[in-house]
């Protein structure tokens, strides 16, 4: 039972305190995620919040998504699972070159 929602779209200046405030309302928050730059150490605009149930997840997507929220529409979704990524491997889309100088 998957209970971890994806939040995007998030103010620089919202706390995990103020994501746990804002979804508490539809039950108990178990964990909030705030990923953080990591050379800037500033938030990246988006979060993981875990709820306590699928229920109470349920009910946060329906009544957030698309929320406005400290000026910002929010993006509200169940969390898919992450894919590990090769280590060392970087995509191959974008410029690139090849041709001699």
């Amino acid at each position: 039972m998957n209970t971890k929602m994806y939040v995007g779209n998030l103010p620089w200046t919202a706390t995990e305190d103020d994501v746990r405030s804002l979804f508490s309302a539809h039950g108990e928050v178990r964990e909030v995620n705030m990923p953080t730059d990591r050379t800037s150490g500033r938030p990246r605009g988006f979060a993981f919040v875990t709820m306590d149930s699928a229920e109470a997840m349920q009910s946060a997507i329906r009544a957030l998504g698309g929320k406005e929220w400290m000026q910002r529409k929010l993006e509200v979704s169940e969390a898919r699972p992450r894919t590990d990524r090769p280590e060392g491997q970087f995509s191959n889309s974008g410029g690139g070159g090849g041709g001699r100088w």
